[in-house]
């Protein structure tokens, strides 16, 4: 029997699935299978609802975007409707050409045909090394298996088969009740490393079977994704790739969502949570990464300004390291705060490493290195800055630099 936990915060109106599942709002199914894209692992998996669902999707700000981007792009625009996503790993199909583009449509076309449903309702992902044209003579053989293997217990397989440099699958699932109806809201996400705010180097996947019309969903999206995915950062660099797509099915029977239904706020926060969660499962999974980075700014004249101040921050490499070898060298923190671009009075700043106050009114505080370097050994290591300027805040996610990342960089082709 799945069990549910319930939400610490007192304010939740939502429980978190204890054994989320990306399949579990009515209507959709997955599938993924290795078809010899990598060696060994699964590369080809597919999500799917049996009825044309309401989709929303947000791409990466880099000006070279892959061509599955395009294809997905091009088909949602038409009427704000998706039914299936198709999503390869091990080859990211970017800067590609023609050839790639048309790849891309083929895996759409493939898939469309082999459910029975219009091409521009299939979604297409891809992830993996940049420059290199898909093996389309093994993964078209794979859809019609891939098809064969929809099901609601293909949760699992589905995340194994997005996954690149990943060690983990990353999911996430709540449920709560609007209009007397349960509704879910689950996520699947996978990223690792070419992480970075305006959209990190990942691919996040939402399913949720509420009733919400598609420019309900497009706005909402963008704005939680401002909130979460674009507050992430392992190593400063954006992918060609980035992706986050929803589909709501609309079969959990409730009356359309909208910012003016009575129970908006709760669907907002539960949406947010989905993507808040999966967004720090990404920055905790960064590359060669032991623990993740949390940065809190608080007293911002703006919240682009708190925002600003949190990346910058949670970005820095020499933040990053010094959180590796709990190095409680606050002058890095406050060197990143300085160049965010964020407006403040320096001698008004406050930093906190985990609890402990290292800095006051821009002056160092004596007697708390110690205390200081155990509060960076945590997991999440915490930074606080409290800019003492306005009522503005923001939240950034990241996680600490090591020896591995380089490691496992220096040789992701070979």
């Amino acid at each position: 029997m799945e069990q549910l936990q319930v939400k610490v915060a007192e304010e939740a109106e939502f429980r978190v699935a204890g054994e989320p599942r990306i399949t579990s709002p009515q209507g959709f199914t997955a599938s993924g299978l290795h078809v010899g894209i990598k060696r060994k692992r699964k590369d080809l998996g597919l999500i799917a609802c049996e009825v044309p669902a309401t989709a929303a999707a947000v791409y990466t700000m880099n000006t070279y975007q892959a061509a599955p981007l395009r294809v997905t792009r091009e088909g949602l625009a038409m009427e704000g409707k998706m039914q299936a996503m198709i999503v390869n790993s091990g080859n990211a199909n970017a800067c590609t050409g023609a050839r790639g583009l048309e790849d891309a449509k083929a895996m759409q076309r493939e898939a469309a045909q082999w459910l029975n449903i219009p091409e521009h309702r299939v979604g297409v992902a891809s992830t993996g090394v940049i420059g290199e044209t898909l093996p389309m003579d093994r993964i078209q053989p794979g859809i019609p298996e891939l098809v064969k293997q929809l099901d609601s217990a293909g949760h699992d397989s589905f995340c194994q088969s997005i996954l690149t440099t990943d060690t983990r699958i990353k999911t996430v699932e709540v449920r709560l009740t609007v209009d007397g109806r349960e509704v879910r809201v689950a996520g699947a996400a996978k990223g690792s490393g070419m992480i970075h705010p305006r959209m990190a180097t990942m691919l996040a996947f939402i399913n949720t079977d509420a009733a919400i019309e598609a420019p309900v969903l497009q706005s909402l999206l963008r704005q939680v994704t401002d909130e979460t995915f674009n507050m992430i950062t392992v190593d400063g660099d954006c992918s060609t790739n980035d992706m986050v797509s929803v589909m709501a099915s609309g079969l959990a029977g409730n009356e359309p969502l909208t910012p003016d239904h009575p129970q908006w706020p709760a669907y907002y926060q539960a949406f947010s949570y989905v993507a808040r969660e999966l967004a720090q499962l990404i920055a905790r999974d960064g590359e060669g990464a032991t623990r993740l980075v949390e940065v809190v700014v608080t007293g911002g004249e703006t919240r682009e300004g708190a925002r600003r101040a949190a990346k910058a921050v949670v970005g820095s490499s020499l933040v990053k390291t010094a959180v590796f070898g709990a190095d409680p060298n606050w002058g890095r923190i406050l060197t990143a705060l300085g160049y965010s671009g964020a407006r403040f009075h320096p001698d008004r700043v406050d930093l906190y490493i985990g609890s402990i106050c290292v800095v006051h009114q821009g002056c160092p505080v004596s007697g708390v290195e110690e205390l200081a370097k155990e509060a960076l050994v945590q997991d999440p290591a915490r930074i606080e800055l409290n800019l003492n300027q306005g009522e503005a805040e923001a939240t950034a996610w990241g996680c600490d630099l090591t020896y591995d990342y380089v490691r496992i960089n220096a040789s992701y082709r070979t």
